[in-house]
């Protein structure tokens, strides 16, 4: 556990200094502002996926508990199952989408001095 949280802790250190390095021409608020920007599409992303995640695994397990239980009904558990995974999968390609807007057109290009 110490280990994850040192690796963590390391990995948004790194994404708050990247921009730093890859923007030596840039002004410092200029800087700042895509090192946010990064930053912002970094979160976006991985609290969709995580939230996504968990969210597949509480109805595949539903799903498999309720099949186990009543195995008559296995069809319709399944259809239900997928048209709901369908749609939490949709949450992801949003957050994902979020991301990509943040990082391809730039919604902060005008406190860049571009």
């Amino acid at each position: 556990m110490k280990k994850l949280v040192i690796a963590g802790l390391m990995t948004i250190a790194l994404s708050l200094c990247a921009s730093f390095a890859f923007a030596a021409d840039l002004s410092v608020a200029g800087a700042g502002v895509i090192q946010w920007t990064v930053l912002g599409a970094g979160l976006a992303i991985g609290l969709g996926a995580i939230g996504s995640g968990i969210g597949m695994g509480t109805a595949i397990g539903g799903a498999c508990e309720g099949t186990s239980r009543n195995p008559e009904a296995g069809g319709r558990i399944l259809t239900t199952m997928i048209i709901g995974l369908a749609m939490i999968e949709s949450l992801t390609i949003y957050a994902l989408v979020v991301a990509l807007i943040l990082l391809f057109g730039n919604p902060y290009a005008k406190f860049l001095g571009a």
